[in-house]
């Protein structure tokens, strides 16, 4: 994942949808520096592969028997 410095007076002028849009369209890391020298990064996470589905089932009462 590729890095991407730029100053706060950069973003000035764009929303901040349209800043994590632009993150995650890019897949990379955006550091952004403070005028204090701070710095924040804003990161992509990857995305999540769906659950499998399982074959099989649950035999009626299962919760019952657990509590009992």
């Amino acid at each position: 994942m590729a890095n991407r410095t730029i100053v706060l007076d950069d973003l000035r002028g764009r929303s901040l949808e349209e800043v994590l849009r632009d993150v995650v369209k890019r897949q990379e890391v955006l550091m952004v520096r403070l005028p204090e020298g701070e710095m924040v990064a804003i990161k992509p996470s990857p995305r999540l592969k769906p659950l499998p589905t399982l074959e099989g089932s649950v035999p009626e009462g299962w919760k019952d028997a657990v509590y009992e």
